[in-house]
């Protein structure tokens, strides 16, 4: 078996990263969602953001009827107009979108790093029910800004090893898009918390979460809290559950090694999991 070693370059670099947990609502129209994401994050730029973070589906709307209404040619078109922001505005972005390649309809995020390229297009790896929607087939390990980084979108958080593999291999950052249950379902806010909480301590990793707000009137939508997490568990802000707000904070990202998994008796199993994301981080969505 082919032994990936951690690369990650001690001492070599620390980072300040301004990031922004877009809490944001999405309609049904896609033009409309565009036009709102592109302005958001021409604001951000102009108050030195680095990194902007908008919900799961923020592009489509996590709306059955839309996803399956908007074309594969009218989506690119929008992702290239927000890849045309970022470049300009020299801020990168991470957006949920959809991706129709095939037949088949992906849930994913796309990171679009300060010139505007596409530098990671993650598909959902483990679904919650979305018949719309064919599982990914990778798990996200970047540089944005300079800084190893993963994403993951909402369900998958309930599976560690989307988050502890990149972490290994010297992730620092995870950023988390997502479109949570409703006030219909308040059972589910506690563990939602818990569960962000924990992948950012068991990993020492920073988390910058962006989540849909609620709608007031009949408890549907999501239930907003979007949140930033420091890399030792601690929340440092949240958001409020129905609005559309923004958080911002400032990030002192240092190198950090996750070596501790690699000891012992779950340590071989680590390394071949880091192996087949490393040879499988590139795959496209097809």
């Amino acid at each position: 078996m082919k032994t990936l070693a951690i690369f990650f370059a001690l001492g070599a670099w620390g980072a300040d990263l301004k990031v922004a947990a877009v809490q944001f609502r999405s309609s049904a129209d896609l033009e409309d969602n565009r036009a709102r994401i592109v302005s958001t994050i021409a604001k951000l730029a102009a108050d030195k953001v680095d990194v902007a973070v908008f919900p799961e589906c923020a592009l489509t709307g996590y709306i059955e009827q839309a996803i399956r209404t908007d074309s594969a040619e009218a989506i690119d078109a929008a992702e290239k107009s927000i890849r045309a922001v970022c470049r300009d505005r020299r801020i990168a972005a991470i957006v949920g979108s959809v991706h129709k390649i095939n037949g088949k309809t992906f849930n994913t995020a796309i990171v679009i790093d300060k010139q505007g390229e596409l530098v990671e297009r993650y598909g959902k790896v483990m679904l919650a029910g979305e018949k719309w929607a064919t599982p990914g087939n990778h798990i996200a390990y970047f540089e944005l800004n300079g800084i190893p980084s993963t994403v993951i979108i909402c369900h998958d958080e309930r599976y560690p090893e989307l988050a502890r593999l990149p972490a290994i291999q010297g992730a620092r950052v995870l950023y988390y898009i997502s479109h949570e249950s409703g006030m219909n379902y308040e059972s589910k806010l506690a563990p939602y918390r818990a569960q962000l909480m924990a992948r950012a301590v068991e990993n020492q990793m920073f988390i910058v979460a962006a989540n849909a707000p609620g709608n007031l009137k009949d408890g549907s939508g999501s239930h907003g809290q979007s949140r930033i997490v420091l890399d030792d568990g601690n929340i440092t802000k949240e958001a409020g559950i129905y609005g559309d707000e923004i958080l911002v904070e400032n990030l002192a990202v240092k190198p950090r090694t996750l070596d501790r998994p690699l000891q012992g008796l779950m340590g071989q199993w680590w390394r071949r999991g880091i192996d087949s994301m490393m040879e499988n981080r590139n795959r496209k969505l097809e």
